[in-house]
């Protein structure tokens, strides 16, 4: 235990002394990669602390990453990388082009001795539970997207509330949290009735709704346009035996089965844009090029990434709405 100093009146608190130690510890070479530490009892009855002065060190050496915690052992040393000044937790639903367009521009804004861990839950709520419960204690912040889970707070409310930041979706069991979050409902109501025009020569709108992994918020915008506008419309959770005709618009939520439409809009003689319509959510590089454009609404992935940062940054506990847009090209 020679290596900790933990002094009176020099302006430094004792949990910092103690992390300084054992940083300094590292530098030198007295501890590396594997070396158990000194015992939580034993440091404060040297330095005569109270029991929270040490555990307050540890925590934040193991949301370092610096430390580690083996039940009934103790701390051990797991990095030797003290230039990490905070780690964050980042939990995913799933990885797509415009989800990377976020993971970047957060990693590009956040400090560079800021170290991002990344999961996906894969809208597997036992998934989401489990990556939660491991990851207590490990983190500064927690950044997490919850999906359509119902009860998710049942898992969250197990982290400090004060270092959760929900992104994208936000339930009424989560309004209390730091959230960046979309709002679905109002994005596309508001985008279609703004251009209503656009759909007046169209018959039918078709929106592909997946309940399990589509927010709530799209269905609701989707049926009050709809309703408001008098428009002949249909909810669909498939496309696999639909065959597309003319006069109808399609919403579609995801790349995947926008490839699938195209793909079937191709079988047939219609002509995109004219004899029939497509909006796309959520913009993508590519959706500006395919046939000639593919209208979406989507939010700005790289703006919410570097809001989100700039919150942790600056330890924010705040709630901010990402705008959404629509961007009008060919296929309407």
């Amino acid at each position: 235990m020679s290596f900790i100093s933990v002094k009176e009146n020099i302006g430094i608190p004792k949990y910092k002394q103690i992390i300084l130690s054992v940083e300094n510890a590292i530098l030198d070479g007295t501890l590396k990669k594997g070396d158990k530490l000194p015992s939580i009892n034993s440091i404060k009855n040297k330095f005569s602390l109270s029991r929270d002065t040490v555990l307050k060190s540890f925590y934040e050496l193991k949301s370092r990453g610096i430390i580690k915690s083996i039940a009934g052992k103790g701390y051990y040393v797991k990095s030797e990388d003290i230039a990490i000044t905070q780690k964050i937790f980042l939990l995913f639903d799933e990885l797509n082009s415009f989800k990377e367009d976020l993971y970047n521009s957060f990693l590009s804004t956040l400090d560079k001795h800021t170290q991002v861990d990344i999961f996906f839950h894969h809208f597997n709520f036992d998934v989401f539970q489990k990556l939660i419960s491991d990851s207590i204690g490990n983190y500064n912040y927690y950044v997490i997207m919850p999906g359509n889970f119902k009860n998710s707070n049942t898992s969250i409310e197990k982290l400090p509330t004060e270092k959760v930041y929900i992104l994208d979706q936000v339930h009424d069991d989560l309004s209390h949290y730091t959230a960046i979050y979309q709002n679905f409902e109002a994005g596309i109501f508001n985008n279609l009735n703004e251009n209503s025009y656009l759909l007046s020569r169209y018959d039918s709108l078709i929106l592909l709704f997946q309940e399990d992994k589509q927010p709530q918020g799209m269905l609701q915008g989707f049926q009050k346009f709809c309703a408001k506008a008098s428009k002949n419309h249909s909810v669909i959770k498939s496309l696999e035996n639909r065959v597309p005709k003319k006069g109808e618009v399609y919403f579609i939520p995801d790349d995947r089965n926008l490839i699938l439409l195209l793909k079937k809009i191709k079988d047939t003689s219609l002509k995109i844009g004219s004899d029939i319509g497509i909006i796309s959510y959520n913009h993508t590089l590519l959706k500006e090029i395919v046939e000639g454009g593919i209208t979406t609404i989507s939010t700005d992935f790289e703006l919410m990434g570097k809001k989100l940062a700039q919150m942790i940054l600056n330890k924010e506990q705040i709630r901010i709405e990402n705008p959404t847009t629509l961007t009008i090209r060919n296929s309407i």
